[in-house]
């Protein structure tokens, strides 16, 4: 691996550390650094600017920029800067490796102290890809989809404003599932389980299964639980009684407004996110040491 991304969270205090590890990455190994254009005001000058086109993994069919030369995208920060590199990962092709900079770094190889070791066995191919499951969420308005986007966690419908419970229609492959009233709906990835859908009660999947969960948040009813779908099925979720806009978020980040009658369309996408994997910790190691699963 000669091309690495650079991604970093902007508020962290420690910046000159990343960049004087990045040095000695760039002349022990002779390795070439990017930045993004939107980070491009966080880094020095010698690091060069990667041009990608991230609307294009979103919304398939759209000219894009030809891909860039990338081995791998670096990304210092939780589990939140992780989630937010999803768009270069999938207009390079380029694996992510997190370096936790967060309290938890749940979906994070690497630390800080770390670094130059796993940047030592990255280049020496002692390391493995494991692939994470995407979903597709798509806003339906009045016939007609308004909005599109990936998600790597979770895509979340949440009344936002208004004081009131709202109320979710969820249909799986067109044939009517329940009705809900509710804070709003979490339709999460194997890789979200252990994010907000685990905090809504919903179970925590293997990352490597093929599946989506839907969570209730806050249901009006206890009989309402959260429930598994295969990844091959459609979800639909409609929204109704609405006193004020409510909001689809995308992995944390608000990115559509909803209206009285909105469709949320979920479904397993054909695209993936590949992460590297430098240790031999199983997933359930994980969940003990950082969850405190069983403790």
């Amino acid at each position: 691996m000669k091309h690495f991304a650079i991604l970093m969270h902007p508020h962290f205090t420690g910046q000159q550390s990343i960049f004087h590890l990045l040095g000695k990455l760039q002349a022990e190994h002779n390795v070439q650094l990017f930045c993004t254009p939107e980070q491009r005001q966080y880094f020095p000058k010698a690091i060069d600017i990667i041009e990608y086109d991230e609307e294009s993994e979103s919304h398939p069919g759209m000219s894009s920029v030809p891909k860039p030369q990338l081995d791998c995208i670096l990304v210092f920060g939780g589990d939140g800067s992780i989630l937010r590199a999803k768009h270069l990962a999938l207009s390079t092709g380029a694996p992510i490796l997190g370096i936790n900079l967060g309290y938890l770094g749940f979906l994070s190889e690497s630390t800080l102290t770390d670094f130059g070791k796993s940047i030592k066995t990255i280049i020496q191919s002692k390391y493995k890809l494991l692939s994470r499951m995407l979903l597709t969420c798509s806003l339906k308005r009045k016939g007609k989809i308004i909005f599109q986007d990936l998600a790597l966690n979770d895509a979340v419908i949440y009344k936002a404003e208004t004081p009131k419970l709202i109320n979710v229609r969820i249909y799986n492959q067109g044939r009517f599932v329940l009705s809900t009233r509710c804070d709003g709906v979490i339709a999460s990835t194997p890789t979200g389980s252990t994010a907000y859908s685990l905090s809504a009660g919903g179970p925590i999947l293997a990352p490597q299964m093929k599946a989506m969960i839907i969570s209730p948040l806050c249901p009006h009813l206890l009989s309402i639980r959260p429930m598994v779908f295969g990844a091959e099925e459609k979800i639909c979720l409609r929204v109704s009684q609405l006193e004020a806009h409510a909001w689809l978020q995308i992995d944390g980040v608000n990115s559509c407004q909803l209206a009285e009658g909105d469709e949320v369309l979920v479904s397993a996408a054909k695209k993936s996110v590949s992460f590297i994997k430098l240790s031999n910790r199983t997933f359930y190691k994980i969940l003990r040491n950082k969850l405190h699963l069983g403790k």
